[in-house]
């Protein structure tokens, strides 16, 4: 009897556990809101939040090794989701940004009367899709997952209904992103129609000897498309317009959800499409990810020092243009590897500098929030006087800000600053190189200025500031407590052994 080719595949469950249980716990947050009276919904929140960090833990059994699912049955080594240490770096990651941010939201949802199941089956149903997307190893499931990670953040960003700058926050963040799904769909069909592939691995084989000069051309069209499309996504210059307004409008656990675990999506996706997918077209994206660096960088931390402080959400705003800022830099290392033989090198840098990101930037949106629960227009002079008012919470603004500046006590920003200058310096990119010093030195201002501000004299509030959308709260809300503490003891922690940064995310070798 001949032997018949299986068509239907094993599925390895415990290497799908962290995002399959980050969205079954999404849908029981869904049904549970059907049943809760309203006095029992803050309890979705907690469920969400013991959720996300079960999906954490859940990536300690996968360490150690690269377990993979949905492979071809002709080609096993083919395969649409691999576990291995770049996905488990980078799942660790975005759960953890998402955990954080459900720490930030409980008490958000509630002082802002935001629909409280809604908000957590979007947030975890965005939280799966960003852990599906590290793991993914087909341009399909590439694009899935990003869609599963974005979609839900439109609605999050505009579920302030009553507040028009909300509204207008989300349909500006759903254009561009729709088009930039347009623009990478259109990208993605060409080097299908190019290769005969979707899977990377089948893709970068293919694109090594394209047999008709039509079919070479139809690739390069492909591959540029892609890359445009993972720009917008990056927020990178001059794809970047949708930032600064659709976090004034986002409710600021959003806005710090979007700036950490929204780009570690968009960089890991651009990571896997570039040094995996596009490794023989090195010499297109390389050159075009360092333009994009460079002109990232600038257009952000210039923009940032233009903020003026006495304007309504001057704070949010500067937070805005600095991670424009940021994700120039983090550019650097993924266009320097394509000008090196050791591209995971690189790759380690970019992921050690998003590990060191995500922590004090989310810390940082974490007092903003604190500060907003008082001064809901929450601009930059409203955090004057903010060590006399809150000293613990202005120490670890400041240390916030000095790690993104790059300055002591902040040894993890300056370490990262320093991996990602010495990458661009190795890989023969000195000009890029000089262009990031600038910009560090530029960033610099903006940040010392804002530190210094926390330990002024009280400033009075103009008497024409605009009126205030929800009325004032004092005190410190335990989870909004909690999310400060863990985003300060993990900024220090780094900051007293940096390298162990670099060596974890070493892990993440493609």
């Amino acid at each position: 009897m001949s032997s018949i080719t299986p068509l239907v595949q094993s599925v390895d469950w415990l290497a799908l556990a962290p995002p399959t249980v980050t969205a079954a716990v999404a849908l029981v947050v869904l049904v549970a809101d059907l049943f809760l009276p309203a006095a029992r919904k803050p309890l979705l929140g907690w469920i969400a939040t013991a959720g996300l960090a079960a999906s954490a833990l859940l990536l300690l059994p996968l360490l150690g090794g690269g377990r993979r699912t949905f492979c071809l049955p002709a080609h096993p080594d083919v395969c649409s989701y691999v576990a291995d240490p770049f996905a488990l770096v980078i799942q660790f990651l975005v759960l953890g940004g998402a955990l954080l941010t459900a720490l930030l939201s409980i008490d958000t949802v509630k002082d802002q009367g935001l629909p409280t199941g809604e908000y957590w089956f979007l947030l975890l149903s965005s939280a799966a899709g960003a852990a599906l997307l590290p793991a993914s190893r087909d341009l399909a499931t590439l694009v899935i997952a990003l869609e599963v990670a974005s979609l839900p953040a439109f609605a999050l960003v505009g579920l302030r209904r009553d507040d028009r700058l909300s509204s207008e926050a989300a349909l500006k963040f759903f254009l561009s992103s729709v088009a930039a799904t347009a623009v990478m769909l259109l990208g993605v069909s060409f080097l299908y129609a190019a290769t005969g592939s979707l899977h990377l691995s089948q893709v970068a084989h293919a694109l090594t000897a394209l047999p008709d000069p039509r079919l070479a051309t139809l690739a390069s069209a492909g591959v540029a498309l892609t890359l445009v499309g993972f720009a917008f996504k990056t927020a990178a210059a001059p794809f970047h317009f949708w930032v600064p307004d659709t976090y004034v409008g986002a409710p600021l656990p959003i806005a710090g959800y979007l700036s950490v675990v929204g780009k570690a999506v968009g960089f890991s996706g651009l990571i896997l499409v570039t040094v995996q997918g596009f490794p023989s077209y090195a010499n297109v994206w390389g050159p075009a990810l360092a333009v994009l660096a460079a002109l990232t960088m600038t257009v952000g931390n210039v923009a940032a020092v233009r903020q003026d402080p006495r304007r309504a959400h001057s704070a949010v705003r500067l937070l805005a243009w600095s991670s424009v800022g940021q994700a120039g830099y983090l550019l650097v290392p993924i266009a320097a590897a394509g000008y090196t033989s050791d591209p995971a090198h690189a790759i380690g840098s970019t992921v050690a500098y998003a590990l060191m990101y995500a922590a004090v930037n989310l810390g940082a949106f974490a007092v903003a929030a604190l500060v907003a629960r008082t001064s809901p227009a929450n601009r930059i002079t409203d955090y004057r006087g903010l060590y006399a008012r809150r000293p613990l919470a202005a120490l670890a603004l400041g240390f916030f800000l000095l790690c993104l500046a790059g300055l002591p006590p902040g040894i993890i920003g300056l370490f990262a600053k320093v991996t990602v200058f010495s990458v661009a310096v190795d890989a023969g990119l000195a000009w890029l190189a000089v262009i990031m010093a600038i910009n560090v030195v530029i960033a610099l201002y903006y940040y010392l200025k804002w530190t210094t501000v926390l330990f002024r004299g009280a400033e009075a509030v103009p008497a024409t500031a605009p009126a205030e959308q929800h009325p004032p709260r004092a005190g410190i809300p335990g989870a909004l407590a909690t999310a400060i503490a863990l985003a300060t003891v993990l900024g220090i922690v780094l900051s007293g052994a940096p390298q162990l940064v670099l060596r974890f995310a070493s892990g993440a070798l493609l």
